[in-house]
């Protein structure tokens, strides 16, 4: 999803109006909506600062509205293999479903992500066994690493994973 998605659907999980959203974080009230639609139709593209408020309105890191552009199928694909290189991970098969792993021995920090992604089973397990609520998961969800009491913190900032994407493609991209 690209950031404009992201706001959308922030936005309308708060059950906010694109003109309360824009007001919070300080457009006029006249062209509140319209800015904030502009953002949400990915014409234009906040900046960090906007970013910043926008999720400190939407009650979310700023991370969860700044993601990597995995918009496709194909630029997911690429995504994930390039997590393979990086990470060690591996698609396989059990029970009939697909099924994605991070191979800890390649090295520090497929270790740390494998802690990370064990951190997050908890939560989902928590969930499931309904000793924590949907509220609750999704709080600790798109707040992440904020409400992570084990302290397995993420390492690898979404500039260095969209860096190391980059310079994986690199020699693919046209000139």
């Amino acid at each position: 999803m690209a950031i404009g998605e992201r706001i959308h659907f922030f936005r309308i999980m708060r059950g906010m109006t694109q003109k309360y959203l824009g007001m919070l974080v300080g457009f006029p009230e006249k062209s509140a909506d319209v800015r904030l639609a502009q953002y949400e139709t990915g014409s234009r593209k906040p900046k960090a600062d906007l970013t910043a408020a926008l999720a400190q309105a939407l009650d979310v890191a700023p991370q969860a509205l700044d993601i990597p552009d995995i918009d496709s199928y194909i630029g997911l694909m690429h995504t994930l293999f390039t997590l393979e290189d990086i990470y060690g991970l591996t698609v396989s098969e059990s029970d009939g479903e697909i099924c994605l792993k991070v191979n800890k021995d390649k090295g520090k920090d497929a270790a740390e992500l494998l802690k990370m992604l064990f951190t997050w089973k908890e939560q989902a397990d928590k969930l499931s066994a309904e000793e924590i609520s949907r509220e609750d998961y999704d709080q600790w969800r798109y707040n992440y690493p904020k409400f992570d009491t084990t302290q397995h913190l993420a390492k690898v900032s979404s500039k260095e994973l969209s860096d190391a994407l980059a310079e994986a493609f690199r020699d693919k991209l046209p000139d």
